[in-house]
């Protein structure tokens, strides 16, 4: 195998697949990149659960295949200068890595040795833009539970409804639903759970243009393609939560709120709050008025804001942390904030449209806190 290329292209392709590559494994080939050369080159990694391949522009001398250890290449890599790079493997598997006047030597691993990589049929599935997929992702992605003991919940459900992609998450304390539009390619409704640390590679590598993903879902794994790269990963198995019954139809407040404004609110009352001096913030819900206080060891804080006629006095307590999460997730769209009574969720959507639902439990308030 020969092949030779710019540095920035390889660079970027082994900074992608880096992060699906075992760090520790029985199977040392799969510590490193598989780096298949025919008219183009692809770097694989794979670590059993994720797969990430990203295919690039190079001059191919000689086909081949190889393995060579990430971490030694890609600290090669990043050191050479901003040069073209060539990379060959001769026979006796030494590769050659040469970029200007610098030359490295390293052992290559024979690529029959690198695990088969899970083989999805990518006829039917779903589009959507590349865009729109990294925002579904990062915007709810933050409730993705890190509890084991419910692995479903360790993943977002993927919903296709017509021409519509949902994108839950929950974690016993707090439920993100994001949609939007797609196309369906099967012409029919399905659903899936993508692993969490999956989704935040994907939210790193998507790009932010109005290109494509694919994506096909089977029973056991799932690719996503986009660009130059393809992402295969398994899927989690099991009943994810009835979501749509989760959320509350019956909440007789209902106000229009500046999501900004709450924002910064809450982040002045929450000064206090630290990972050792931890309480709620207190919400007083009052005529034209909400009153935000904190209680710590350290003192206490207090804010408020305007908000429209409240027709109904509610005290809530919020995990600051939790609603903060929620009310950035919505951005700079107009929201909805329900609510019922101080042991409801309070629950956030969009002024017009369905896009969004952000649903955050009440911590119960005690006396003095």
């Amino acid at each position: 195998m020969r092949f030779s290329c710019e540095k920035t292209l390889l660079n970027d392709a082994i900074s992608v697949c880096i992060h699906a590559v075992s760090s520790k494994s029985s199977i040392a080939a799969l510590e490193g990149l598989l780096i298949t050369a025919q008219n183009d080159v692809r770097l694989c990694g794979y670590n059993f659960k994720t797969a990430i391949q990203r295919r690039f522009d190079a001059d191919v001398a000689e086909p081949g295949v190889a393995v060579l250890s990430a971490r030694v290449l890609s600290d090669i890599v990043r050191k050479l200068p901003d040069d073209s790079i060539e990379i060959s493997v001769d026979e006796r598997l030494m590769a050659t890595i040469k970029c200007g006047a610098s030359e490295f030597n390293i052992m290559a691993t024979p690529a029959g040795e690198y695990p088969d990589l899970p083989d999805v049929d990518t006829d039917a599935g779903v589009k959507v833009k590349n865009s729109a997929l990294r925002e579904l992702i990062s915007r709810t992605s933050f409730a993705i539970s890190d509890n084991e003991n419910k692995p479903i919940h360790t993943g977002s459900l993927f919903e296709v409804e017509n021409d519509r992609l949902s994108i839950v998450s929950v974690d016993g304390y707090r439920l993100a639903v994001r949609r939007a539009q797609c196309e369906n390619l099967r012409r029919s409704d399905f659903h899936f759970v993508v692993p969490g640390d999956t989704l935040r590679e994907l939210s790193r590598i998507l790009p932010e243009d109005d290109e494509m993903t694919v994506i096909c879902p089977e029973r056991k794994h799932a690719l996503f393609e986009f660009s130059d790269t393809v992402v295969t990963t398994r899927l989690l198995e099991g009943e994810f939560l009835n979501w749509r019954g989760a959320i509350p139809a019956d909440q007789p407040v209902r106000l229009a709120i500046d999501a900004h404004e709450f924002i910064e609110a809450v982040e002045r009352v929450s000064l206090i709050i630290s990972e050792r001096l931890k309480n709620p913030v207190r919400c007083l819900f009052e005529g034209n008025m909400v009153r935000f206080s904190c209680i710590t060891a350290l003192g206490r804080s207090y804010d408020e804001l305007e908000i429209p006629f409240c027709p109904e006095t509610i005290e809530i307590g919020f995990n600051n942390r939790y609603l903060l999460d929620a009310l950035k997730a919505v951005g700079d769209e107009d929201c909805i904030l329900e609510l019922k009574s101080g042991l409801s969720p309070c629950v956030l959507r969009p002024a017009q449209g369905d896009d969004f639902v952000y649903l955050v439990l009440p911590v119960r308030l005690k006396a003095g806190e």
